[in-house]
């Protein structure tokens, strides 16, 4: 049968399928209930797959090389471990994390089958399809460091369904993440009243980091997400800490945040206080990848977002996806999705049912492609 058959078939599956597995729980560093569902459905329609050391769930169709990666991640950016909540109308599907990235991961489950189904054979090389882990948050894109590692420049190209059908992201964004502290003496907040609040301190330099002046050529963007510290409303703080990051197409840019922030912390100390800096993510920025390869992946894959997407144009942009370490290593990589939504990392995430079977269709043609290869003869 071909893919559009397959997808009529399976239109009604797919939701249902994603009403089950948003429901799990997977926090970045904590996808193994939403793994073991991944790997028990494959095995449960006769896909084998195996899991690897980061906790990834693959499933590999031919052998040798080149080898082309399709992948979506499990984890969410929640830190839930129980049941994640679900509701719906005649129009949505309401959870956390239900299009980032639950519905492309069920398309990408939904492909494995029909793949496996209809005996596609690569025409050359590997076709690999990852359900990875660590694309949120802190997860610092484990999953794909984890495959790259293994098969580093004999991936030839990789194609990662995260986010809507509205664009896809074919270039890099670099992240460094840091967690800064702050510990201090700390006392009674009368009878020690005085001494060096561990709070006021990390605002200090809040207030600071929010002054920076952000260079001219690309664009720089700087975020603190989250502060904690203190004891009691009656005691002063001996530690706060708080998670900051910067972001930058451009690697340069990223070394001159660096720069700023390592000044920012030094004149906060002048005394010697104790603040400490320890990075604790990093997403590396865009490599040197081959411009006419990466345009020959992107056409393929805009021709069938068009095609399934009711000819409505894609943007191109820059975003920090699981694509950031293949585009580092010059491979070609774009990110784009299998349906439309709204409010990505925000509990009132939806998404629109009548997106999913074009989605769908999306998909299941996007895998078929990387075993024909038929977007290099030009169909």
């Amino acid at each position: 049968m071909t893919t559009d058959v397959w997808a009529s078939i399976l239109e009604e599956d797919e939701k249902n399928l994603l009403r089950q597995m948003c429901r799990i729980p997977a926090p970045s560093g904590h996808e193994e209930k939403r793994a073991e569902a991944v790997a028990k459905w494959l095995a449960e329609h006769d896909v084998p797959s195996t899991t690897d050391a980061a906790g990834n769930v693959r499933v590999a169709f031919g052998s040798g090389d080149p080898v082309q990666v399709i992948n979506a991640h499990m984890d969410v950016v929640f830190p839930d471990m129980d049941e994640l909540p679900l509701r719906e109308d005649k129009e949505r599907l309401y959870a956390p994390g239900i299009g980032d990235d639950t519905a492309n991961l069920c398309v990408l489950m939904e492909a494995a089958m029909v793949a496996r189904r209809e005996h596609w054979t690569p025409r050359k090389g590997t076709v690999l399809l990852v359900f990875g882990t660590g694309e949120e948050g802190l997860g610092n894109l484990k999953g794909t460091r984890e495959i790259m590692k293994e098969y580093g420049t004999r991936v030839e190209s990789w194609i990662a369904l995260d986010g809507g059908l509205a664009g896809i992201v074919n270039r890099a964004v670099g992240s460094h993440r840091y967690r800064i502290t702050v510990r201090t003496e700390g006392g009674h907040s009368y009878g020690n009243f005085g001494r060096t609040n561990a709070i006021a301190k990390l605002a200090e330099i809040i207030n600071t980091l929010y002054q920076t002046k952000l260079p001219r050529e690309g664009y720089t963007t700087y975020n603190v997400g989250l502060i904690e510290g203190g004891t009691s409303v009656n005691a002063i703080a001996q530690h706060a800490e708080m998670l900051y990051e910067y972001r930058s197409e451009r690697i340069d840019n990223l070394a001159y945040m660096e720069q700023n922030l390592k000044r920012v912390l030094t004149a906060a100390a002048p005394h010697g206080e104790d603040i400490s800096c320890e990075r604790i993510g990093e997403r590396p920025g865009q490599g040197n990848v081959n411009p006419l390869a990466q345009e020959l992946l992107e056409e393929r894959c805009i021709r069938r977002m068009l095609q399934y997407n009711g000819g409505i144009e894609p943007s191109r942009g820059a975003g920090s996806t699981d694509c950031n370490i293949p585009l580092s290593m010059g491979i070609p990589a774009v990110c784009f999705g299998c349906y439309r939504g709204k409010g990505a990392h925000t509990r009132e995430e939806f998404v629109e049912i009548d997106s999913l079977a074009p989605g769908l269709h999306l998909g299941l043609k996007i895998v078929e492609d990387a075993f024909t290869r038929s977007w290099e003869d030009g169909e």
